[in-house]
């Protein structure tokens, strides 16, 4: 999946946040459950890619329930490579831009 898989912009919504030393995206798919494995591969390859090391959450309404979004996080990220990472996947997933 090097190249991107189309644009996902109106499917799937990304959310990014910074603060000290922290840095994460928020990618929500509530209406496109569909895509879940998608964005798992995207996730996965970029580790691979980029050699990183986030944390990755599933986020889901109910406990045990399908998630409809993934949170993707770097703590004690001095040298921001979180948004190297981020950049890459969002280009991987065919997302151009991010909620504030």
């Amino acid at each position: 999946m090097s190249r991107p898989v189309g644009d996902l912009c109106g499917k799937i919504k990304a959310y990014f946040r910074r603060e000290e030393r922290y840095e994460g995206l928020q990618l929500v798919f509530k209406e496109h459950p569909e895509l879940k494995e998608t964005i798992v591969q995207a996730i996965e390859e970029t580790i691979k890619e980029t050699g990183a090391n986030p944390d990755v959450f599933e986020n889901s309404e109910k406990v045990g329930a399908t998630p409809y979004a993934f949170y993707i996080e770097f703590n004690d990220d001095y040298d921001k490579d979180g948004g190297n990472f981020f950049e890459i996947l969002m280009r991987k997933l065919g997302i151009d831009k991010c909620e504030q």
